[in-house]
C-alpha cells in the first residue's frame, strides 16, 4: 500500500520527522498578487499582520502555504466549491501537519442581504447550506404557483417535504457554541465605513442595511454561481430556511463553504480534524441585490462596492479570536471555548 508520505513525493525527500503541530489554520479563497506588498485580496493582510512568514511548498494546493512562530497556518483554497474541497483535502493529508487540535477560520468575503446587515459588515454562521446540490428548471419554464424553479434533489417541487435524510451534502452545522463564543468576543470590534458604503446603503429601505458596519451571526448559502438580484435572495432565504428546519437565517451568499466544510467532514472522519473547531466568518463587500429603482442587471454591473473594507472586516473581527486561541493554547488544546467566557 502506498503511504501518505509517498504521495507528496513531489515536495521532495520525506524525511521522518515530528509533523508541526498547528493551532489555527486560516482559510481564504483567494489572492489577487503576491501575497505581500501589492493591491490585497483575502490572504494578504493575514500574511502581513500575523507574520505568516515561514512559507511551505504546496504543488498539489491552490498556493504555498504560510506559517507563524505562534502555530497559525494560512491557506487559499482558489475559488469554488472543487477547489476548496481539494485543496483543504489535500493540506489535510499533508504529513507535514499536526492539525488534529487545530482550530479553523474560514474568512472571506461575501454578498449580504440588506434584510440582516450592510456592507462592510461582518457574519459568523453556524450553518452552511449548499446553493449547487438541487435539480433546475428555467424560470421561464416554471409552473404556475411555484416561487422557484430549483427544486431539492429527490423531489418534485420547490421545497417539498420531508426533506431527503440523509441529506448529499445540502446542509453542514457548525458547532453553535464555538460560534456564539467567537460573536462575544467580536461584538464590539469597530469596522471601517465609507462615504462611498453610506451612499449605498442609504438607497435600501431596510434598517440593517442602513446601519454603519457591524458584527453579527448569520448563516451562509454556498453556491458556485455568482447569483444577484431580489428574488433570488427570497430563494437563498427559503433554501436555507428549507434546509434547516426553519432554524438557519440566510445572511451571507458565498461561494467556498460547502466545498471547504465536506473536506472538513471526510478529514473528521478520518481523525486528522476536529469538525467541532471550524468557524466560518463571512464580511459584506456587496448587497447581494439591488436597490429600490435599480434592476438586477444594473446593479450586477456596478460590481463589488466595498471590497477593501471586507477584506479588512475579515481579519479584523477573525484575528481577536486567533490572538485568543494561541495566547492561550494551554486552555483551547484540549478543550473548546465555553460560548460565555
Amino acid at each position: 500500500m502506498i503511504s501518505i508520505a509517498l504521495l507528496f513525493a513531489g515536495l521532495g525527500t520525506v524525511r521522518a520527522q515530528t509533523p508541526i503541530p498547528v493551532k489555527v489554520v486560516v482559510v481564504t479563497m483567494f489572492e489577487r498578487g503576491a501575497d505581500t506588498g501589492d493591491d490585497p485580496g483575502e490572504f494578504q493582510y493575514w500574511v502581513e499582520r500575523e507574520k505568516l512568514d515561514q512559507v511551505y511548498k504546496f504543488p498539489q494546493g491552490n498556493r504555498d502555504l504560510r506559517m507563524n512562530a505562534q502555530g497559525v497556518l494560512g491557506t487559499v483554497t482558489g475559488q469554488g466549491t472543487a477547489k476548496a474541497a481539494a485543496n483543504i483535502m489535500a493540506l489535510g493529508l499533508d504529513p507535514r501537519f499536526d492539525l488534529r487540535k487545530a482550530y479553523w477560520l474560514v474568512a472571506g468575503i461575501a454578498g449580504i442581504d440588506p434584510a440582516d446587515g450592510s456592507l462592510g459588515s461582518a457574519a459568523w454562521a453556524e450553518w452552511v447550506v449548499d446553493g449547487d446540490l438541487a435539480r433546475e428548471i428555467d424560470a421561464r419554464e416554471i409552473p404556475a404557483g411555484w416561487e422557484t424553479g430549483v427544486v431539492p434533489l429527490g423531489r418534485s417541487k420547490p421545497y417539498e417535504e420531508p426533506r431527503r435524510s440523509p441529506d448529499q451534502g445540502e446542509v453542514y452545522h457548525l458547532n453553535p457554541a464555538l460560534a456564539e463564543w467567537a460573536f462575544q468576543r467580536t461584538k464590539n470590534v469597530k469596522l471601517d465605513d465609507t462615504p462611498a458604503m453610506r451612499e449605498d446603503r442609504e438607497k435600501f429601505t431596510q434598517s440593517n442595511a442602513r446601519r454603519p458596519p457591524f458584527v453579527l451571526k448569520g448563516d451562509v448559502l454556498s453556491a458556485s454561481t455568482f447569483w444577484h438580484g431580489k428574488l433570488m435572495d427570497q430563494w437563498a432565504n427559503e433554501w436555507v430556511k428549507y434546509w434547516t428546519g426553519g432554524r438557519g437565517n440566510f445572511v451571507m451568499t458565498a461561494m467556498e463553504d460547502t466545498g471547504t466544510m465536506q473536506a472538513l467532514t471526510f478529514l473528521a472522519n478520518a481523525g486528522r480534524v476536529d469538525r467541532d473547531r471550524v468557524m466560518i466568518l463571512r464580511t459584506a463587500s456587496n448587497f447581494d441585490q439591488q436597490a429600490p429603482g435599480t434592476s438586477a442587471a444594473e446593479s450586477l454591473a456596478q460590481g463589488v462596492r466595498a471590497f477593501l473594507p471586507a477584506i479588512e472586516a475579515a481579519w479584523r473581527v477573525g484575528h481577536p479570536v486567533v490572538q485568543e486561541l494561541t495566547d492561550h493554547w494551554d486552555r483551547y488544546r484540549d478543550q473548546l471555548p465555553p460560548s460565555n467566557r
